[in-house]
């Protein structure tokens, strides 16, 4: 059994990781952090005004007993109250991105276990040096892309295996969303957001998986606006020895699409919600061949709790373990890769 807690209180920890926790016999939920002022304001928080540190500490105390009535498990006083707990063995990071390698290496200099909400961190750099000290202390980490996890991708690849559409031409995946609310951390340099790094991380995770072995960026861009210091869209071209190629295009400032289309020389497959189905929905696909159209269901699939099932095994397989590791680098490869064709370093 993993004694798992959770460092902040956030909305995607209370919506779909508990939920999921609580389905499944791996692990015992140990309770939440929240953070003391230093944690949360940096170190002149003596100089942040007594009744703003008040009303952030009130309010996240107050998110944390919603967890407690919810699920169980303590209120711990602090980030590092959790972290230096020798009541827990692994932590779940669904913090702003930023803020990820710092209290994901915390964590890790303190023996627990790491599940972490993507992206790993901001940069190349800092995802190298939390594997470094994750293989040093034989420890997992895990990058929670849940959506690789659901069956949908398995049948789609079946279909594409099974040669109905024929010789590849190319697929084309989007993903983008409306404008979030005003102070979405999305929005915020300094916490680590962009499109890029939000939506952006999802296109080219699953365009590599697409594409396989040999795949490589080959152009990329990232549009930017006045109104913030981040980047709202983007685009890139990815392909394979085969000559396969992946158009991809993300945006959080965009009317809702997550779609999958593979056009091939006999037929076509479209789908939609391929990177964000949840728990319960059943997706489909539609096949397109000649003058015929089938609509396809596919089964139901809980993604977040596939994700934290294999996050257990990291913990008991090296094997596993070294997968998990694997596949943190590739991404942040990539990602920088992006960042690097588009001119945003």
């Amino acid at each position: 059994m993993i004694r798992i807690g959770i460092i902040c209180p956030s909305e995607i920890a209370f919506r779909r990781f508990l939920p999921a926790l609580e389905q499944s016999s791996d692990y015992e939920y140990m309770g939440v952090a929240v953070a003391d002022a230093k944690e949360w304001f940096g170190d002149d928080f003596q100089n942040v005004d007594a009744s703003r540190r008040d009303a952030v500490r009130n309010g996240e105390m107050e998110k944390a007993e919603n967890f407690q009535k919810n699920s169980g498990g303590k209120i711990f006083s602090s980030y590092m109250d959790l972290i230096s707990s020798d009541e827990v063995d692994a932590v779940y990071l669904p913090l702003p991105p930023a803020l990820h390698f710092r209290w994901a290496k915390k964590a890790l200099e303190y023996g627990k276990h790491i599940f972490v909400e993507k992206p790993s961190t901001i940069d190349r750099s800092n995802t190298e040096e939390l594997l470094a000290c994750a293989k040093e202390k034989e420890l997992a980490v895990h990058e929670n892309y849940m959506f690789v996890f659901h069956e949908q991708l398995s049948e789609i690849k079946k279909v594409v295996e099974s040669g109905v559409l024929g010789d590849v031409r190319m697929y084309r995946l989007d993903f983008g969303f409306p404008r979030r609310a005003q102070g979405d951390f999305r929005y915020m340099k300094a916490l680590g957001g962009g499109a890029l790094l939000d939506c952006g991380g999802y296109t080219l995770k699953y365009a590599s998986i697409l594409l396989g072995e040999g795949a490589t960026l080959d152009c990329a861009k990232a549009n930017y606006t006045d109104e913030f210091d981040v980047d709202l869209y983007g685009s890139a071209t990815m392909s394979n020895p085969k000559g396969e190629t992946v158009q991809i295009a993300f945006g959080m400032d965009n009317a809702y699409k997550c779609d999958l289309e593979i056009w091939g020389s006999k037929g076509r497959l479209v789908t939609g919600r391929i990177l964000t189905a949840p728990a319960g929905f059943e997706p489909s696909y539609k096949l397109i061949t000649g003058m015929e159209q089938k609509e396809c269901a596919l089964p139901a699939d809980d993604t977040f709790l596939k994700s934290l099932q294999y996050f257990a095994k990291c913990v008991e397989s090296e094997e596993v373990r070294k997968e998990a590791y694997g596949n943190i680098q590739k991404q942040a490869d990539l990602v920088d890769s992006f960042m690097d064709k588009a001119g945003m370093k």
